[in-house]
């Protein structure tokens, strides 16, 4: 689902090639590494081609989130309707030095308050590394709950979800 949400301190909008500075940067941050994955993004070539790849999936929807006032990007929400689970999964990751301010949890609760109003899906997931802590947290606190372990690719994977009905 592309869509432009804002909040009190963010702005998010679908990413564009023109943010592939930014996605080599987020790409290559430890957290992204260690819990995303090595995307093999070395450069702005690599980060272009990357974001185009993202754009030509019908089901892959990125998100820049955008600091308001400067317009100065810090992460990504992500929306991703896979063919090996029934409804969509949210993500989001965040430039190390914005982290721990309640970026995350804002850009997310905002575009899970615009999916939801879409009444386009009666449920969302949430995937993440048993082990990443940062992710589980703020998945229980946008109300996702834990359902089950699960190996995918031959990696263990926890899944959470939550309800997008009234």
């Amino acid at each position: 689902m592309n869509i432009n949400v804002e909040t009190e301190r963010l702005l998010l909008n679908p990413i564009a090639p023109s943010d592939s500075l930014f996605m080599l940067d987020l790409l290559n941050t430890e957290g992204w590494l260690t819990y995303i994955g090595d995307r093999k993004v070395r450069n702005e070539r690599d980060a272009k081609q990357y974001i185009d790849e993202l754009l030509q999936k019908e089901h892959f929807f990125y998100h820049v989130i955008k600091l308001k006032g400067t317009n100065q990007p810090i992460g990504v929400v992500s929306f991703i309707v896979r063919a090996s689970q029934l409804y969509p999964d949210i993500g989001f990751a965040l430039l190390p030095a914005f982290a721990k301010k309640g970026y995350a949890y804002e850009a997310t609760v905002a575009y899970l308050t615009a999916v939801k109003e879409s009444k386009s899906f009666e449920k969302i997931l949430g995937i993440t590394l048993p082990h990443n802590q940062p992710s589980i947290e703020l998945l229980e606190k946008i109300g996702l709950q834990f359902q089950e372990k699960f190996i995918e690719n031959g990696v263990e994977l926890a899944l959470y979800s939550r309800s997008l009905a009234d």
